[in-house]
């Protein structure tokens, strides 16, 4: 292998599988019948990153201060979101450039700011697992994305460099970090993300499949 990448590390939510069209769906219909609009503008404070800057599931308590219980309706949304979820597949593209990074030499690492249980259950599923070398989640950082610690910490036990390593991204918080880590970031919106504003990324396109793994990864 002679190209300088060495390393490609994934997102997962939105990324690998569009896990979050189906929780801005999930969510919009329980505010729903709540009587509440939640505007994609709104819920894209939480896509990519935690849940600090806004939190749907305690929007309707504590800002609206609707009579809700908290557990029953986190419950529903999460139903909501498991039979959403059980039609959707692997993003366009993430298998060939799994194949590809495998084909090449390359070390693949993953680097989510959900939970390590989440992750796992669904890279499982989708028999992917075995493709990532190193996974790093909410769970082994004190601060999630936009912050670079995700990717600094999946470098490392990748042993490669900032400049050797390029992320593929969904998100603007994840772009960001990515950024922030020194690392050329790919980025493919899903279909909530895709309307949101990005900042420095290496390419940007709906699909992974319109973005040439040799030209735009193998630099």
């Amino acid at each position: 292998m002679n190209q300088t990448t060495k390393a490609v590390i994934f997102d997962f939510d939105g990324t690998i599988i569009d896990t979050e069209t189906a929780w801005y769906t999930a969510f919009r219909d329980a505010y729903k019948e709540h009587g509440v609009d939640l505007s994609l503008d709104m819920y894209s404070g939480c896509i990519g990153t935690s849940l600090h800057r806004f939190n749907p599931y305690e929007y309707l308590m504590t800002d609206l201060g609707l009579p809700i219980d908290k557990a029953e309706f986190r419950d529903a949304v999460h139903l909501r979101h498991a039979r959403l979820m059980e039609r959707e597949a692997i993003r366009p593209g993430v298998q060939s450039y799994l194949d590809e990074a495998r084909r090449q030499g390359m070390r693949i690492g993953l680097a989510s700011s959900s939970k390590r249980e989440w992750v796992v259950k669904f890279l499982a599923q989708l028999g992917l697992l075995d493709y990532f070398e190193v996974i790093r989640t909410a769970d082994d950082v004190e601060q999630v994305k936009p912050h670079p610690a995700l990717y600094l910490q999946t470098m490392e036990a990748l042993g490669v460099q900032p400049e050797e390593t390029v992320a593929i991204e969904d998100s603007p918080n994840g772009a960001k970090a990515a950024h922030a880590a020194g690392i050329r970031c790919v980025v493919a919106p899903n279909a909530i993300t895709r309307g949101l504003e990005f900042g420095p990324c290496t390419h940007l396109a709906d699909s992974l499949e319109q973005i040439d793994f040799n030209r735009h990864v193998l630099i």
